[in-house]
């Protein structure tokens, strides 16, 4: 008999793995077990992919749509100039505003002479500073008036709809386009009642989205779960951008307090009862093949975790089980 050791390394299994001949041209691999004392089992839960911010955006005041810039799917930075009114008759009345304000200065300043010589009242040259006061505040009001009547990206953005046309004579209440948060997303999973405890606010958690996996840090839960629901909003964050819409579950591993011991599927034959047995290497020093019934609790991929009469140090055959007799010698 010639025995091969080298280590095994998978998600659950670190063992020694040894060959044993079977036949002149055949190698039968055995694996050394170690009992576990929990398990994790992961649970998929599906949820979805939204934009962080995702906005409807108007202008402030009625007017008419003289040029729209952007159109869906275009790609915009915050401040952009995306859409503006005809301003010609606040450009008018800016002016006038100007106007009269350079002529209320004027006056304010030879009054202000004229009072420091006493040739004017008081209250003429209060009346007059309270005309410059006025017309100032007039071009202040027609100067955010003109600011209205263009509209900006108020973050850095994907235009997602476009809801009118230039010549649109529009209201305040009007949206004219909708943008999309284009640096940050956000997952919105519904989690059961009974899975809430398993996260931790801050902690990160595996998404698949789409064929990729990703981090997410979770935010913040719903205080209550929605009616008729026995879920809860959970909502998480992302570092990198993914396209809002995305399929995406996250993956939740939940710790369970139970013995037992991963094994391989290709290590399990079926048995009687719903049971599965498995065969080992026993050490009395002939190599003797014994059989174990075991009961499998979970699985996980290609491996099942299973209680028993298996202990630590059991040597457990892999794959090749129909050449194997229980009590023969290797």
């Amino acid at each position: 008999m010639t025995i091969y050791k080298h280590f095994c390394k998978t998600l659950f299994l670190v063992g020694i793995s040894l060959s044993f001949s079977l036949y002149a041209d055949q190698q039968l691999e055995v694996l050394e077990v170690k009992t576990s004392q929990s398990y994790e089992i992961s649970k998929n839960l599906p949820g979805e992919l939204l934009p962080f911010q995702q906005s409807k955006i108007a202008f402030e005041i009625t007017g008419r749509i003289s040029s729209i810039f952007v159109d869906i799917g275009d790609r915009v930075k915050k401040d952009e100039v995306l859409a503006k009114l005809d301003d010609s008759e606040v450009n008018a009345n800016l002016e006038q505003a100007v106007a009269r304000l350079d002529l209320a200065n004027q006056v304010l300043n030879r009054f202000e002479d004229l009072r420091k010589k006493g040739f004017i009242s008081i209250q003429d040259f209060d009346k007059a500073k309270s005309e410059y006061l006025v017309a100032k505040s007039q071009v202040k009001f027609f100067e955010v008036k003109k600011s209205q009547t263009i509209l900006r990206a108020p973050y850095d953005g994907f235009i997602q709809n476009r809801f009118v046309d230039e010549g649109t004579v529009i209201n305040g209440s009007n949206p004219i386009l909708e943008i999309l948060d284009a640096n940050k997303v956000e997952a919105h999973v519904s989690i059961p009642e009974n899975l809430v405890n398993n996260l931790e606010v801050s902690n990160d958690y595996t998404f698949e989205i789409g064929q990729e996996k990703a981090n997410g840090k979770f935010k913040r839960l719903a205080p209550m779960s929605a009616s008729g629901s026995n879920s809860r909003l959970a909502i998480f964050e992302f570092s990198d951008f993914f396209i809002p819409g995305s399929v995406i579950d996250l993956i939740i591993k939940i710790e369970k307090s139970e013995q037992g011991i991963w094994l391989p599927i290709n290590s399990l034959s079926q048995s009687e009862q719903g049971l599965w047995s498995v065969y080992t290497v026993s050490n009395d020093g002939f190599n003797t093949v014994e059989k174990d019934i075991v009961q499998i609790i979970h699985f996980e991929n290609n491996y099942a975790f299973v209680s028993g009469t298996l202990k630590d140090g059991d040597l457990v055959i892999l794959g090749g089980l129909s050449k194997i007799i229980e009590g023969q010698t290797l």
